[in-house]
């Protein structure tokens, strides 16, 4: 499955993919189309920066 890491990271966070969309400043559907596809290594790795900082946030 397409972008398996971001999607594990933020199950594991206990964070929503919406929340990271909105963090991207892009509407939840527009990430998830892109969910569809590889992300391009720069979103891939805001992604999981923006879920490793929204767990801290949560704890």
């Amino acid at each position: 499955m397409a972008n398996q890491e971001v999607r594990q990271a933020a199950k594991a966070a206990g964070v929503k993919l919406w929340r990271v969309a909105e963090e991207l400043g892009m509407a939840d559907s527009a990430f998830s189309r892109k969910l569809r596809h590889e992300l391009p290594e720069e979103i891939r790795r805001q992604s999981l920066a923006i879920i490793e900082r929204l767990r801290k946030e949560a704890e």
